[in-house]
């Protein structure tokens, strides 16, 4: 029991590390600060890129606080084109972050989606994408 009584934050915390932790292992970063920043990046990308209805229906399935992270600072009007503009866009959120390797970081955190999304939304998310994009999410 937590000792606020509110189980489910402490619940999304432990899991918000899980995800983050497994994410870090997989691309090979020491900091989990960088693994977090590159979730955050690609998912927000993703919010940016999918129908409204179809990321409520994904972010269900995601802890709490990534959904949080996810959502944080939305501006529905600012959608990247291609993938060009993706990867772009996540390279320049990560510049600074001396571990980031490009693309095939990026590949990690739909990997790691895989892993934890049930394969029906991750096959919708993807059908979402254009394909040039889609390209970097693989299929479960």
């Amino acid at each position: 029991m937590s000792n606020q009584g509110l189980e489910v934050i402490d619940q999304t915390v432990h899991l918000t590390h899980e995800w983050i932790n497994e994410l870090a292992e997989r691309v090979g970063y020491s900091s989990k600060r960088s693994a977090l920043r590159l979730l955050r990046t690609v998912l927000q990308i993703l919010r940016d890129r999918v129908p409204q209805d179809e990321m409520a229906q994904f972010s269900a399935q995601l802890p709490l606080l990534v959904r949080g992270v996810m959502f944080e600072g939305w501006q529905p009007k600012l959608v990247p084109k291609t993938a060009l503009v993706f990867q772009k866009h996540v390279t320049t959120e990560m510049q600074d972050t001396s571990e980031f390797r490009g693309p095939e970081d990026t590949k990690y955190v739909f990997d790691l989606l895989n892993a934890r999304i049930s394969r029906g939304e991750v096959e919708d998310m993807r059908a979402c994408l254009p394909q040039d994009i889609r390209a970097y999410w693989t299929a479960p």
